[in-house]
């Protein structure tokens, strides 16, 4: 296990390159190696390379090779004339702490490859004359975590027919291009795409964020999804759980969605729960371009909160089979629009779903100022990205619930949905308490004291006392359960 160092801006391709003090100059050495299992090439910050790196020698699952870098500072640059990073046939592979910027190709691109993870690397303006940023195409277990892509040309991230994908606490910000997505996915299976910040609002002719097109077994949980002509597209796939998303700010076409599926091939097994969709077209569109015969079966949709759309929450105009329950659905949001003939087969069903107006009036404020006499919406476990649970609480704050706020445990039709995205309530007009993103929900009687009829209105008072800020700050919210929509 060897340490190879790389300085572009004192080293020689004649030194050992074993040691910081006599390091190697350029990738030309280090394509000549024949590097072994757990050997690392470290690169030195601040330094800039204007190659690309070939990689042709694999690590093994417990000794990878890692391709690094060294010393205080910047992250070492890489830029190319061709792809940063290119890969055939090498397994077990780290790439972290580097930068790759101003490549005509792929920022890193690895073609029937297995075991490798990219983390902590930073993706600006690259595919500069051709599509390309982070590309695997054929291969297993793929894992790209806690990086930046931005101003690409093309999809952010490629990924085709790769079995095990995992996409974790990435941003990639603007993708440009007609066919280009934030992140694109082909022909994969079991596939995660979790905690990512996902922002299409700057990209030139952008197509959507994130497409996965005939999915095998994929969870899409705990992403904020901004902007692109739709927000997240399933076409055709199976078992696909999109949870706990928030979509928002898609448009530029009649049929712009923030969760669509059923083109492209057979759908079924998807649950589609807890996602805050809001200032958008279309909600959750079951749909097809043309009138090709696909299954699509086994859909559900359930605990959603739906706010600010243009269309309908619910659009099926193709035939399948599902439900769509429990979700919560602002009164100026047109609950579903669906085929007679799929009414009249009685396939996808509509239910106990609850109209939800709001009005938010609560300036920002010290989390702490709330005393014991006080009724709180507190944030739960703190260490979920986006989605805390479930939090049911009477006023002396003791003996809280945590239980999955829309899972099949899930929120009753008699129940109101507070949801707030980095501070701010759903409806936008205002701030709850705290920071982060939390969900909340509360049985309306419970909070409330509602009668009979459900209906109730809440006013919170924070005392003057306990407060940084305004003598009174208040919330008021309105809630009709006694008035589901079929």
């Amino acid at each position: 296990m060897t340490i190879y160092y790389v300085n572009s801006a004192t080293g020689s391709n004649t030194n050992a390159g074993t040691s910081e003090d006599a390091p190697f100059a350029s990738f030309w050495a280090v394509e000549n190696l024949k590097l072994q299992p757990g050997d690392s090439v470290l690169l030195a910050a601040g330094t800039s390379y204007n190659d690309q790196l070939d990689l042709k020698y694999s690590g093994t699952v417990d000794a990878p090779i890692t391709i690094g870098s060294y010393g205080v500072g910047d992250a070492p640059v890489i830029s190319s004339p061709n792809d940063g990073i290119h890969s055939l046939y090498a397994s077990n592979i780290v790439i972290e702490n580097l930068k790759i910027s101003d490549t005509q190709g792929a920022a890193i691109y690895g073609g029937y490859v297995s075991n490798w993870t990219v983390r902590n690397v930073e993706v600006d303006h690259t595919g500069l004359s051709k599509s390309g940023s982070i590309t695997f195409r054929t291969g297993s277990n793929i894992t790209i975590e806690n990086s930046t892509i931005n101003d690409v040309n093309g999809d952010g991230v490629w990924i085709e027919k790769v079995n095990g994908v995992n996409f974790l606490n990435n941003t990639v910000t603007n993708a440009h291009g007609t066919a280009a997505d934030a992140v694109q996915m082909n022909d994969s299976s079991n596939i995660v795409i979790s905690g990512n910040t996902l922002d299409q609002t700057g990209a030139i002719t952008t197509k959507g964020v994130i497409a996965l097109v005939r999915p095998v077994n994929a969870l899409v949980e705990d992403n904020t999804i901004i902007g692109g002509g739709f927000g997240i597209g399933a076409q055709a796939g199976t078992n696909v759980t999109i949870h706990g998303n928030d979509i928002s700010g898609y448009g530029g076409y009649s049929w712009s969605y923030a969760i669509g599926l059923g083109d492209q091939g057979d759908t079924r097994d998807y649950d589609i729960s807890g996602n805050y969709i809001h200032d958008g077209v279309w909600g959750v569109a079951v749909s097809a371009a043309g009138t090709t015969s696909y299954v699509r079966e086994g859909i559900d949709i359930y605990g959603n909160l739906f706010d600010d759309l243009t269309q309908a929450a619910l659009k099926v105009d193709r035939p399948a089979s599902g439900s769509f329950h429990d979700n919560f659905i602002a009164s100026d949001v047109t609950p579903y629009s669906i085929s007679p003939s799929i009414i009249a087969a009685g396939t996808f069903p509509v239910s106990n779903n609850t109209t939800v107006e709001t009005e938010a009036a609560l300036m920002s404020f010290d989390s702490q100022a709330a005393t014991e006499t006080s009724l709180s919406l507190m944030a739960a476990d703190t260490s979920h990205t986006t989605q805390d649970s479930l939090t049911k609480m009477s006023a002396d704050a003791d003996g809280a619930h945590h239980g999955n706020a829309f899972g099949h445990d899930g929120v009753s039709s008699e129940s109101l949905l507070l949801r707030r995205f980095g501070g701010e309530a759903f409806d936008k007009f205002g701030v709850l308490p705290g920071e982060g993103h939390h969900f909340g929900a509360t049985e309306v009687a419970d909070l409330f004291g509602a009668g009979e009829n459900g209906n109730a209105a809440w006013h919170q008072e924070i005392a003057p006392e306990a407060s940084h800020h305004a003598d009174e700050q208040a919330l008021n919210v309105a809630a009709q359960p006694d008035h589901p929509l079929v």
